[in-house]
């Protein structure tokens, strides 16, 4: 039996008993184009070049023809029967090599990078819950070389198996001793660490006919500790940003990078609760009359709760989310709706103690009053009042151009005095008696002794005054 039939007959056994196991997906062989730059295998008499500064194990499954090849600075060539180099004359296709992708960038928290081994039709995991976690049994395929990251170190990865290389490690101590021997090094990289161990069983809810089936509440805890390196390598390609949900007040479920439409239906659950057979319940007798929705099940840890609160469930509760895949709406809604009173009628029977439920809003374009939710009116009033400072800012620079264009007034002190107007003398002289003017002769003019007329001071407030010729030759 060859090497991917002894694979394929172990991954038979666990599903048979029903183990959780996550499968490692890429690899760092040489024919497929994804690991080679410009996405395409090197062709016949094309130059090679591997990254110089790092270590990988490459398995190289046909014979390839190359004019040169530049190697790394540490890894291995794994032929398989009948592969092999052979070195042509000249190059056949002149210009840039072909550039063996980085084989550092697969990371183990990437949830892209892994596969569960035993997912049903309409069921799907929260991305916290695609990359292993304490219970999973963990497998490298044997017929293709890989290359792991195991993340900055912070939180060591802990499963409980590994397989690689055709050995299975459930011991730390042989785990470890694979990953600092050569061949270890150069498929696990990085700050991180991981071990193996299985996980203590606390009851029917957490393990059943041996294997561990879901997470207890200190599972639950690091998933959502790792939960951040997780949402990094997960939303890489896209920049770190999650898409814009397609429905408004869209939900955010435990353990998920990005919102989603749907609801989510959380359940109070009591000691006896099998989470299989209430999995096994949805499958059967809801999901089959709600079409275009995917079930994810999980435990997560509850909140707080007072002291002296009874049960060896108490810090988790179950989260059944519903995510709506299809183009018509509502489902996951008339779903929930279904589920509230299933656990009304045969909760005790269930080993629920009791259910919540909380559904997204309309889709996004929906002109409905019905599908204007908070935000839309947190983004209605954000507008008007950035509207409105914008226009007070215009009229505010309008003010300052009409004000620097205008003549500007001349101000004075109240204690300055205005200077005094020039005044033209209001003096004239009398053509009826000038002298000099008469042609006829003088009259007798008798006069009497006057007292002598007041000195007029310069500084009068009146400049009225006329020369009288009568009194002028007697004054003479």
């Amino acid at each position: 039996m060859g090497a991917l039939g002894r694979v394929l007959l172990w991954l038979q056994l666990c599903a048979l008993t029903r183990a959780a196991y996550k499968l490692w997906v890429p690899n760092t062989d040489f024919e497929p184009a994804a690991n080679w730059s410009q996405n395409r295998t090197p062709c016949a008499g094309a130059a090679v070049e591997f990254p110089t500064n790092k270590m990988v194990s490459v398995l190289v499954r046909e014979g390839h023809s190359i004019s040169d090849m530049l190697l790394p600075r540490d890894g291995e060539f794994v032929l398989a029967s009948g592969a092999g180099f052979s070195a042509s004359g000249a190059r056949a296709h002149p210009g840039a090599p072909a550039l063996f992708l980085d084989p550092d960038r697969f990371s183990w928290h990437d949830p892209r990078l892994w596969r569960s081994g035993d997912a049903a039709q309409g069921l799907f995991s929260v991305d916290a819950e695609r990359v292993p976690c304490r219970h999973d049994d963990v497998v490298f395929p044997s017929d293709a070389s890989f290359r792991v990251g195991l993340g900055p170190g912070a939180l060591p990865a802990r499963v409980r198996s590994v397989r690689a290389l055709g050995q299975t490690f459930t011991r730390d101590e042989d785990l470890a001793a694979f990953l600092a021997s050569r061949a270890g090094r150069l498929r696990f990289h990085g700050p991180g660490a991981l071990s193996v161990g299985p996980e203590a069983c606390a009851g029917p809810t957490l393990c059943r006919r041996g294997q561990a089936l879901t997470v207890s509440a200190l599972t639950a805890a690091s998933l959502l500790q790792a939960q951040p390196w997780i949402c990094a390598a997960l939303l890489q390609p896209l920049g770190g940003r999650c898409p814009p949900a397609a429905c408004r007040d869209a939900l955010r479920p435990e353990g998920q990078c990005c919102d989603l439409c749907g609801a989510i239906v959380s359940l109070t659950h009591g000691p006896t609760f099998d989470i299989e057979r209430y999995r096994a319940r949805l499958l059967q007798a809801f999901l089959p009359q709600h079409q275009g929705l995917q079930v994810a099940v999980s435990k997560v840890p509850r909140p707080p709760r007072p002291r002296g609160t009874a049960g060896a469930e108490a810090d988790t509760e179950i989260q059944v989310v519903l995510a709506e895949t299809g183009p018509q709406t509502g489902g996951a809604g008339r779903l929930a709706r279904a589920l509230l009173a299933d656990v009304a009628e045969h909760g005790e029977a269930l080993g629920v103690l009791s259910a919540t439920a909380r559904e997204s809003g309309a889709p996004v374009g929906d002109g409905s009053a019905e599908g204007l939710d908070a935000s839309g009116l947190r983004a209605e009033l954000a507008g008007a009042v950035t509207a409105g400072l914008l226009l007070l800012l215009l009229t505010l620079v309008a003010g300052a151009l009409l004000l620097r264009r205008a003549p500007r007034p001349t101000w004075r002190r109240r204690d300055e005095a205005a200077p005094a107007p020039v005044v033209a003398p209001l003096g004239f002289s009398n053509p009826v008696f000038d002298v000099a003017g008469c042609a006829g002769p003088r009259p007798l003019i008798l006069r009497t002794p006057q007292p002598p007329a007041p000195k007029v001071e310069n500084s009068s407030a009146s400049r009225s005054y006329f020369i009288n010729p009568l009194f002028a030759e007697a004054e003479a």
